[in-house]
Order: C-alpha cells, then structure tokens, then sequence
C-alpha cells in the first residue's frame, strides 16, 4: 500500500478500511487461548466487516458522541468492539468486568464519571452481569450489547459516520485518585501521530512483526500492541496476561516461534523471566529475531537489562535489543525512546547531588547512582524540562519537571476543566511558550537523551502500575476501628532493586492500652490486599501525633518517608515482611495427580511459600493469610499456574485470592477433586450404560480473567 495513503487518513476508521481494501486476506490479529494454542485470528477484511456489524447494531442504541464502557477478557472480541465504538463515532471507554464478590471501587469510578449510555461485552459476561445488575448500581440503567453474537449481516447496514481528526475517539482512564477520577480524552488525530512517533522511534517496517501480553484496556496493551501493528498493515499475535504471568515462559516461547521483532513489557516482566525461565527452557529457545524489547510504564533498572541480558545471551538476545521508553496516557503513549540501533545508554551521576536536584556526572565509586537514558523525542512533539515552581527551563545540569507538547499530547481530562488547564495548558514564564503537558515526572536531558528520575507527587508505581497514596491510606483508615482517620501515610522504599509499599499509621488513644498489634497488622495486610492487590513490606503503628504533619493538619509523607530510612520512627508496634535469608530451597516434587493427597498439597505449599519468601520452610504457619509472606497479584498468579501444571487441572488465576492461606487453599483444592472425582464416576457409569452423551472430563475451574488488570 503506498505510504501517502496512510498519512492522508485522518481517522483509525479510514485506516482500517484502507486495509481492509488494499490486505483483505492478511492476517491481522491472532490470540493464543492459553498462551501457547492459536484460539482464534483475524484478517483485516473479517476484522473491517465485524467492526461494522457492531457499529450498525450501537448507533440502533447509542447517538455519536455517546460512551460505551467496553467490558472483556482478553481476545479478540474487544478489538472488534473498541473499532466498532469508532465505526459508530461513539466514544470508547475501556475497562474490564466488575469483580466478583469483592468490591471494585475502580469500575464503579469509571462507569459514573464516564457516564457512558451502553455496555459492550460478551455473551458469558452478560449472562453474569445481568445477574448482579441489582448490585452493581453503575449497570441499571444501560443499555447491553453482546458483541459475539451478532448477525455479522449486519455490516450492510453500517454508514460511514461524521467524524475527523479532532473527534474523540476513546477515554483512557488513568490509575488516578478514588476522588477525582481522571479520563484522558484521546482524538484520531492523537492516535494517528502517536503511531507515526512510535513507528519511526521503534524503528519499524512492514517486516516488523508483534507478540504482546499487556491488558488491552491499558495504554501500552491497545495504543502499542493493538493500533501500532493495524497503523503498519503488520500481524500481531496476543496472549492474555493471566497466560504470561502464570508461566512467564510462554511470552519467549511466543517470540521465538512466532519470530517476533517487536515486543515488551514493564520492568518487572523482564525481571519475572530471568527468575523464573529454566535452563532447559532457555535451551529451547530462539530470541535472535527480537530487535525491539521495550521496557517502560515503570522505572527502567539498568541492573534488569544486564540480568535479562546475561540469562538470554545463550538463545540469541542481544543487549541492543532493549529499548527502554518513556510516556503515558496523556500523550497518546509513546513520548521518547530509541533510536533502536543504539544500545541503552547509562549516566551514572553523583547520588547527593540529585537528591538536591543537580545533575553532577561521578568522577569516581561511591555514593553513585546509575539512571538509564529513555531516548530522545521524535517528530515534531518537543520535550522540555521546566523548574516546576517558577516555571522557567531548566540547564542540563538541573533536574526538572518534564513537559510535552505536541500533536500527540491528548485534549485534556473528561469533565475536568480545571484539571486540564493545570495539567495540559501550561506556559514557560520568561518566552510564554506554551501550551505544554505538565507530565508530573522529574528528569533531565543531556545531549537530547531523556533521563527520569522521579515523581513530583506521591505516586507509587509498583509492577508498572500508578497507585496513588491517598487511595491506600483510605483503605489502611478504614480496616480496623483502632486507627486514627486522617492520620496514616502510604509511600514505596526500594529494596533489592523493587519497590516495596510501607504503611506508618497512628492509632487511637483509647486503643493504645491491650492493643493486638498482630490483628491490626493481618487487617492492614489483607485489607490492601483485597482493595489494591498488593503487599505490604512494612507497617508501622504510633502514638497520636507522632506522624510528621504540617501546622495546617496535612501528613507529611517524605519526611515520614525520611524517618523510616533512617529508622527514627518512634513506633508501637511495627511489623516487617520476612527478610529473605538466600537459603537453598529443595525442589518441590511432582507427583501424579493420582497421589495427591491432602498432606501432598500442603507440603508442595508449604514448600513453595517458603521458596517465594525465601523463608525456612519450618517458619511456614499454615493458617497465616499469603500477605504476611508477601505473596502479591503477580506472585498469587504465578502460583495458579504452578498449581494448575502440578495437579494437571485448569485452575482459576484467582483461586490464591479466594482461598488465602495454605489451610484454607488445601481444603479448597480437596474439596474440588473430590467433586471432581464423583464426577468422572457418574461420567463412567453413564459410558458403560451406552449414554450416546457422556459428561466430559471436568477441570477445576474455568479461569476467570476479570481480577488481572496490571
């Protein structure tokens, strides 16, 4: 397809139908059902001709400009849907199905502030959400659509809507504050640019060839994994990130099958690998093909990318290949990175001296800090590094808050004027230059390289994803009736190269005497747990008014941050994950599941909460809840699949969330394969009978992907 074409298009549903013209039978999209097996494909006809099945059926429900919360596991059905929204000029929320049987304050959020009219989603999820309509008050009144069944006959009734480039075309919510939700309104004319900036920064072709395992509700999933590879006319093969993460070894495996080039993740997917990847796995391998493995949504680790680099080195990864990158949501995606000839450069620069906001290169070892360059601006857009305060640029030997502008930067937040002016409107204070995106990220650059080095504000990004403090606070205030409100602070401390959540929280006077310190601490745990899906490294209890706070009232989270460090918090009562002790763990083995017994299961989990903790297998207490071994959604993951590879049964990727403790789990497991076991007889029975229908063989569980979302 000649290239004017595409640059002449001005809407991604211009450019889909060009594809669909001019590559009818090209593959377009194929997912791997569970990692590994191809489920489904489409080619750019199929995918141009389901689009506009949905778009004919929406308008008959929905007027252009409307919202439609998109609600999928991953798959090929929500890329019909999100085009489809388009195809219909109505605007696209995406999101994922509300939690089962726990709360979800994030979907609820996004469904008010979008105020969207429809729901698309599958038929199974219907069925499930119709069921739960009278609880979920944000679903009452909206109108459904299952998008799975449709008559695709449809498609002749569909008519090219009244859209352009400055039309929205989908509101990406960012991980922001339970009280101020916001939703970044991204145009065709944002998308369009974006993928032209991430075509050239990436250095892609029509040869260029994509394996991604991101959420496709989230930025990087749908703007890089989903949009970039329809912009080149290239294939693209999917996995969901349940598959990833329950055996990390299947995204590699993907690659090197498929012979992707393109492909990435966050930091901590790469640190996930070289953990968890065997040497005989390894050997299996073939990454030569892979030019492109971008690293971003969280800090970039230069010890990551040697550690990654060393462990795939034998099966043809090649150092160049990273390509760390930096951006967000407000700016369609992509802000900098690359170019992809060049290896990651590492400035190592005097630790002190940041800390004070100065950029000093070391001259020599000691108190030195490595930062890891994300490459440099393309296009047009321009990236600048502001005093955040007086509003004036900054040198390259100053750090700075980086701002943005271009054709890329979004409209601004849904219905937040005010917000949008402060974020998306910003002007330098000596030339008036400007408008430019306060992106709320500290950095420098040097020789046109950008280097992130923090946050302005408080946010805590843990395994790519952006937690705010204020959130987990609330639900830390809220646990137990011994704490005081308005009085806890939330922040992350590195440790061993992770971020680690630490909770410093002040108690009531009228609880201080005879309090349970131990049930405070397993409230908190579980608590953000069940709310944020995530662990806590430390908790820390004081006496009222002993948290650092301003004369105004408000907490003083760095100077508490400060404390903490240096080990001055004047405490209670304090509680620290268990340290790991890099002891040797056995092997765990693995007997048939015709051996499985109740003892079996509790000491292959003993033995395997032991090794994730890196803790004795003796100090293991079977009734202690997962949290207080630091088991976390990634790792809760991870044991679904062990569990599931061991018992030779399909488990859910949810079942450590439901049954969170060893005891607990073990019962659970022994309860289904009992069931399971009653259920084969009968199958059996019915088989000697002659029965022309015998039940089939049943797993565990059907997993159910609508908990993983990071």
């Amino acid at each position: 397809m000649k290239k004017n074409l595409i640059q002449a298009t001005t809407t991604l549903v211009e450019l889909l139908r060009l594809r669909a013209e001019n590559q009818p039978d090209k593959i377009a999209y194929t997912f791997l059902k569970d990692g590994e097996t191809i489920d489904t494909s489409l080619t750019y006809a199929q995918l141009d001709h389901r689009a506009r099945a949905i778009a004919a059926a929406l308008r008959s429900i929905a007027s252009p400009g409307e919202r439609a919360l998109l609600l999928y596991p991953s798959g090929l059905d929500f890329i019909a849907a999100f085009l489809g929204c388009l195809y219909a000029g109505v605007i696209a929320v995406p999101t994922y199905p509300p939690r089962r049987n726990r709360p979800d304050p994030r979907f609820e959020i996004i469904a008010n502030d979008a105020r969207a009219s429809v729901v698309l989603t599958t038929e199974e999820i219907l069925s499930e959400l119709d069921s739960r309509r009278t609880r979920i008050s944000e679903l009452r009144n909206l109108y459904s659509l299952a998008t799975d069944g449709l008559d695709l006959d449809a498609a002749s009734k569909w008519r090219m809507p009244d859209i352009d480039g400055d039309t929205l075309a989908f509101l990406q919510y960012t991980s922001g504050s339970t009280g101020s939700p916001k939703g970044v309104m991204v145009s065709h004319e944002n998308l369009l640019y974006n993928e032209e900036m991430v075509k050239w920064g990436f250095g892609h072709t029509e040869e260029t060839i994509f394996v991604g395992w991101l959420p496709l509700f989230h930025d990087m999933g749908l703007v890089g994994n989903v949009l970039q590879p329809l912009y080149l006319g290239i294939p693209c093969t999917l996995m969901s990130p349940v598959s990833f993460l329950q055996k990390p070894i299947r995204w590699l495996q993907a690659i090197s099958r498929y012979k992707a080039t393109t492909s990435g993740g966050p930091n901590f997917a790469y640190d996930l690998c070289a953990e968890k990847v065997t040497p005989e796995q390894i050997a299996a391998l073939d990454l030569s093909s892979w030019e492109v493995a971008y690293n971003g949504a969280e800090p970039v680790r230069a010890e990551t990318l040697e550690k990654f680099t060393e462990t795939f080195a034998p099966c043809g990864f090649r150092r160049e290949a990273f390509y760390p990158t930096y951006g967000m949501a407000e700016t369609a995606l992509f802000v900098t990175g690359g170019p992809k000839t060049m290896p990651p450069l590492v400035y190592e620069v005097e630790k002190a001296a940041l800390e004070r906001h100065r950029v000093v290169a070391s001259s020599k070892e000691g108190n030195t800090q490595r930062i890891l360059g994300c490459g440099r601006t393309w296009l047009a857009q321009k990236v600048i590094i502001a005093d955040p305060e007086t509003l004036l640029p900054c040198s390259e030997q100053q750090v700075g808050e980086i701002w943005v502008s271009g054709k890329n930067v979004a409209c601004g937040y849904w219905n937040r004027p005010e917000e949008t002016e402060q974020t998306f409107q910003a002007h330098l204070a000596d030339t008036g230059e400007g408008p430019f995106l306060r992106t709320g990220d500290l950095g420098f650059l040097k020789d046109g390289e950008l280097f992130v080095t923090g946050r302005r504000k408080d946010l805590i990004i843990i395994y790519g994803q952006n937690y705010y403090p204020q959130d987990i606070e609330r639900t830390v205030e809220r646990s137990h009736e011994a704490l005081m409100i308005g009085s806890g602070v939330a922040f992350s401390v590195n440790r061993e190269g992770e971020e680690r959540l630490v909770v410093v929280q002040e108690v009531q006077r009228t609880f201080l005497r005879g309090l349970n310190a131990e049930a405070v601490f397993e409230t908190i745990r579980q608590a953000i747990f069940e709310r944020h899906e995530l662990t806590v490294h430390a908790i820390f209890l004081l006496k009222p008014r002993k948290l650092p706070k301003t004369s105004s009232g408000k907490v003083q989270r760095h100077a508490c941050r400060e404390r903490f460090l240096a080990g001055e918090l004047d405490s209670v009562a304090n509680w620290e994950r268990p340290q790991g002790q890099g002891i040797s763990h056995p092997t765990v083995s693995f007997p048939s599941p015709l051996e499985v017994t109740e003892g079996l299961i509790r000491d292959w989990l003993i033995a395997k909460i032991a090794q994730l903790a890196d803790i004795p297998q003796q100090q293991i207490e079977t009734n202690r809840l997962f949290t207080h071994y630091g088991l976390d959604s990634t790792s809760a993951i991870g044991l679904s699949g062990e569990l599931s590879g061991w018992l030779g049964q399909t488990l859910p990727a949810t079942i450590a969330y439901e049954n969170p403790s060893i005891d607990s789990l073990t019962q659970h497991l022994i309860e289904l394969q009992t069931s399971n076991s009653t259920k084969e007889r009968d199958s059996s029975n019915k088989m000697k009978g002659n029965d022309t229908n015998p039940a089939p063989k049943t797993s565990f569980f059907t997993p159910d992907f609508s908990l993983i979302h990071n």
